[in-house]
């Protein structure tokens, strides 16, 4: 991005982050599925428009907003800046050559560090989650959510800027590399499959229609129910995480 010009990854994301972000239901699904991991002094890696962050700071609990744009953590700043919880808000780039250097203030300080659909969209997910792991202290957790299944690839991944999909067992891989011991793994969303693959690879869709998703987002408590009867064994999303021992 030079100067005040935005690419066409940027406007496609923040097009889908404003659509997301209206959806209130489905964002506070995620947010309960994660929460059991959660603990202690937080670090979130992506806040974007703050669609989970919300909740956590409603739920008072102790948290620090990053992002990789300046103008997000901006707008975080406005909204959520003087909230009671907030650690503080800062534009992060988790494979910046000279993290160690750039965040030392922070290293070794938190109890977790989550990022909710952040790992696609980096080249080097190695030394993204490496980095992930100097925030935390001992005993710390990582929760990564991150889009499934090489098959599902996309227009919307495409237009997203995504570069893979995974799944829990490639997904455990790149945890163990980054030296966390996988304490947990699931999928997550499971209706939300045929959504997708319609949607992007029948229609050629590259961005997800407003009016599809409000209607999700009306559906949420009987899309739940799905995923408790395939028992979180198959979904859209998968989520791990991993304890830095």
């Amino acid at each position: 991005m030079a100067g005040t010009e935005l690419s066409q990854e940027n406007l496609t994301g923040e097009a889908t982050l404003d659509i997301i972000a209206r959806a209130n239901r489905f964002n506070r699904w995620m947010y309960h599925t994660i929460k059991p991991f959660c603990r202690g002094r937080i670090f979130e890696i992506g806040s974007g428009t703050g669609n989970i962050s919300r909740f956590f700071i409603e739920d008072h609990q102790q948290i620090l907003l990053s992002d990789f744009r300046e103008d997000y953590c901006k707008n975080l700043s406005r909204e959520f800046g003087d909230s009671p919880g907030v650690l503080g808000i800062e534009v992060l780039d988790l494979i910046d050559p000279g993290f160690e250097n750039s965040f030392s203030s922070h290293l070794g300080k938190y109890d977790t560090v989550f990022a909710l659909n952040v790992l696609e969209h980096i080249s080097d997910e190695k030394k993204a989650l490496n980095n992930c792991h100097k925030l935390l202290a001992k005993g710390g957790q990582l929760v990564i959510l991150v889009p499934s299944y090489g098959k599902l690839y996309n227009g919307f991944d495409r237009e997203l800027g995504h570069y893979r999909r995974y799944t829990k067992s490639s997904l455990s891989r790149v945890f163990a590399s980054a030296g966390f011991q996988v304490v947990h793994k699931q999928y997550f969303n499971f209706f939300g499959i045929f959504g997708w693959y319609f949607s992007g690879n029948i229609l050629k869709l590259k961005i997800i229609p407003g009016n599809q998703m409000r209607l999700y987002n009306a559906l949420i408590p009987l899309i739940k129910i799905f995923d408790k009867l395939v028992f979180n064994c198959l979904g859209l999303s998968t989520i791990l995480v991993g304890r830095k021992v």
